[in-house]
């Protein structure tokens, strides 16, 4: 899966706040994501990220 900084994934599970849309901040070994609902970050390692995401949206301009 292709990843960049800036994208918007949705994820198949939602947070706690009710968004399943998270941006991606930081890419390596863990992903950091931002929730785009109530804007906090949580890290979660690649396996697991890649696992629970169900769509990219690209962040092209």
């Amino acid at each position: 899966m292709q990843l960049k900084l800036g994208d918007i994934v949705v994820m198949k599970k939602a947070h706690p706040c009710g968004s399943k849309e998270f941006e991606i901040t930081r890419l390596g070994v863990d992903y950091k994501l931002r929730c785009t609902g109530c804007g906090r970050e949580v890290m979660i390692p690649r396996i697991k990220a890649d696992k629970s995401i169900k769509a990219v949206k690209s962040d092209e301009k």
